[in-house]
């Protein structure tokens, strides 16, 4: 796993969305609102997931605060919000202290995320997320389960599903299928390398896209 989650660092975005599409036959990328809201830093890591749902108790998020010390390393904790009001923020600065000392790789939140100084000036954690609120969670959502399958941003993300991201956003691979994933996205980086140069080279878009039949 460790191998393969190193050669996902490399390849681009865009082609492990394009090369999901292609082995997995269904959208792997979350929807556009899912941004890194720290730092430019990409992630990828498997799943640990947690899901929340709408409430009126005011109770911490247990689930969440167990997962974040129980799970590997090298772990993106991924927060599904299930109904209610996602305008609060599901992450803070005491779960990113959390995460760092377990050595997770960072957090995908289907809510927001606080404590962004904090979080940049102690820690650089990567975290993505729909948006920025100080709101909490408290009164609002609890936690109700952790390492189950969950929605986020219009893709399910299973426990141990890869998750691979940065400035373009956001992709699930099926963990069953990343190493063919994986080689089909390795595979569409060579072939634009290969179309970027010949378009300089002929100084020709129009040859580019002849030859290789790729936008």
């Amino acid at each position: 796993m460790k191998d393969l989650i190193e050669a996902f660092g490399r390849v681009a975005i865009a082609s492990v969305a394009d090369a999901v599409d292609k082995v997995c036959g269904h959208r792997g990328y979350m929807d556009t609102p899912i941004k890194p809201r720290i730092n430019d830093r990409r992630i990828c890591g498997p799943a640990a997931t947690v899901l929340e749902a709408a409430t009126d108790e005011f109770v911490p998020p247990q689930h969440a605060l167990d997962l974040i010390d129980e799970a590997e390393p090298g772990s993106v904790i991924v927060i599904s919000i299930a109904g209610g009001e996602p305008d609060v923020a599901v992450w803070g600065g005491l779960m990113t202290a959390g995460a760092v000392a377990n050595g997770h790789v960072g957090a995908v939140l289907d809510g927001g995320v606080r404590d962004l100084t904090e979080i940049r000036r102690d820690y650089g954690f990567p975290v993505y997320a729909r948006d920025v609120s100080p709101g909490t969670t408290l009164g609002r959502f609890k936690t109700v389960a952790s390492q189950v399958p969950v929605k986020v941003a219009g893709v399910m993300v299973h426990p141990g599903d890869l998750i691979v991201g940065d400035v373009d956003g956001v992709v699930v691979v099926p963990r069953s299928r990343a190493a063919e994933v994986l080689a089909m996205a390795q595979e569409i980086d060579e072939r634009e390398l290969e179309q970027a140069k010949l378009i300089i080279a002929e100084r020709s878009l129009r040859k580019g896209l002849a030859k290789y039949g790729r936008i």
